[in-house]
């Protein structure tokens, strides 16, 4: 030990106070551990809370709305003048993150567990350096939980620099609102964002190097969103890379097809989101012995245990699916597991949303990959636009589809595009989780008029037994 620095103990130590960490730090502590939630910003809750999930959903609703007011006539109402303050919409934004990050340092403390703010890194497999304002600490633990989260990708030569290239920290927390904007990445992070600044008035070109938008999705579904973000007015440049850019009033950006012809778009700022990678760079993963694959996600097991006995990793740092709820899924199992008790991450689906308007939700396998696992598939699709509540709520576009087994009628999958489709879509992981079969969805009774009607609808489409809608057998 280095004379002068603290030191202190704990039973278990949690790095990173995203959804993962503060949630393993919550449970660890109900379960009777004695917990050290670590993490170098003061504000915890990670990039979910502070610079993701929340941040952006506020903005996105509040760029939502703007666009309900100006559509509104169509129902016979007028607002005049309509104008919005950026400022004010960011500070609104902020509150709520304030409120929530400061909810999640009270669940940890009220529970029993201890916050301790600074950068951590394993010096042995069983002790950790933390870097505090104060000078550095060294804690002794028994077991550790990993949940550093990731970080963005940087696209080479448009390096962020906060200002002119930006990423969705920056994006989230705007000034004003650009006159244009030019999106690198048409992914769901440039997606939302890229529709969330055209509805703010911002003119948007977006870039992807691949031929469709969502390329592993069905094809409806990559055709309702391509044809949806065109209706809103972004210009889509796919099949396109950028090479350079300039800075100016307005900058401008050079791309260039794949058969190699060069566009020059102009813009007074860039949003690279072009995907993201694990933060496991210097935390000492080599010096406590802690495996790593070729793109630096830690490898664990179904019960999150890294190779390393005693020290488990669950969140963006292990891969799959980089989202939150895969995060908090994982942190209760490995609360469960460090205190003894049987568990394991065995879950058959995890649901995902992109927060576009409308959204597009899903759960379970597409059509595409049912087909590829050997499937004999049977799909049903219910358009919104055949939907009562539908056309109360001015929402028609869009769809559910529904994938089983024609055999056996297991429900596969399940996708709904539309309004609100994030908050039906566990219905459908649901019925995934626990195996159940069109004919388990077709007799359960849905209130009218919903929109989760629609899936309801899909199943029965997909049974044949179809009503509000013409089933196959009957269109031809």
């Amino acid at each position: 030990m280095v004379v002068g620095t603290a030191s202190r103990g704990c039973q278990v130590a949690v790095i990173g106070a995203g959804p993962g960490g503060y949630l393993a730090a919550i449970r660890l502590a109900q379960l009777g551990k004695d917990v050290l939630l670590i993490d170098e910003n003061a504000s915890l809750g990670g990039i979910c809370l502070n610079e993701g999930c929340i941040p952006s959903k506020a903005l996105i609703h509040a760029a939502d709305f703007l666009e309900e007011t100006r559509s509104a006539h169509q129902m016979g109402l007028s607002f005049d003048n309509i104008t919005f303050d950026i400022r004010k919409l960011v500070a609104w934004k902020d509150k709520i993150v304030k409120q929530l990050t400061g909810g999640v340092k009270f669940l940890v403390t009220k529970n029993g567990g201890d916050v301790m703010q600074g950068r951590a890194r394993f010096v042995s497999d069983r002790r950790l350096e933390v870097l505090t304002e104060n000078g550095p600490v060294l804690v002794e633990f028994e077991q550790a939980v990993i949940a550093t989260g990731s970080v963005p990708l940087e696209l080479p030569g448009f390096e962020f620099d906060g200002d002119f290239i930006i990423g969705a920290r920056e994006a989230l927390s705007p000034n004003s609102v650009p006159e244009k904007l030019v999106v690198i990445g048409g992914g769901y992070i440039g997606l939302e964002l890229g529709s969330m600044y055209r509805r703010l008035g911002a003119t948007v070109d977006l870039v992807d190097i691949s031929a469709e938008l969502l390329p592993f999705h069905d094809p409806e579904v990559r055709t309702a969103i391509t044809k949806r973000m065109q209706q809103i007015g972004v210009t889509l440049h796919l099949n396109h890379k950028a090479l350079s850019y300039t800075k100016g009033a307005p900058g401008q950006v050079t791309i260039q097809s794949v058969d190699g012809k060069k566009t020059v778009l102009d813009t007074d700022r860039i949003l690279v989101s072009i995907g993201r990678k694990p933060l496991t760079t210097d935390i000492g993963l080599n010096t406590a012995g802690i495996e790593t694959d070729e793109k630096g996600f830690i490898q664990v097991n179904d019960r999150l245990e890294t190779n390393v006995p005693g020290i488990y990793a669950l969140g963006d740092v292990v891969g799959g699916p980089l989202l939150a709820h895969k995060a908090y899924r994982e942190a209760k199992v490995a609360a469960e597991v460090i205190t003894g008790n049987s568990a394991a991450f065995d879950n058959v689906v995890i649901p995902a949303v992109v927060y576009t308007d409308p959204e597009l939700a899903w759960a379970g396998m597409t059509e595409t990959e049912a087909v590829k696992a050997g499937h004999n598939v049977v799909t049903g699709v219910f358009p919104f636009k055949a939907s009562g509540r539908a056309m109360t709520l001015s929402a028609v576009d869009g769809f559910a589809k529904t994938i089983a087994d024609a055999d056996s009628k297991l429900i596969l999958g399940v996708v709904i595009m539309g309004k609100d489709a994030g908050e039906m879509i566990s219905e459908a992981a649901l019925a995934i989780e626990m195996g159940a079969f069109l004919d388990d969805l077709a007799g359960t009774i849905h209130p009218h008029p919903t929109l989760s009607e629609g899936l309801l609808e899909s199943v029965e489409a997909a049974l044949g037994s179809a009503v509000h809608v013409l089933n196959k057998k009957d269109s031809g």
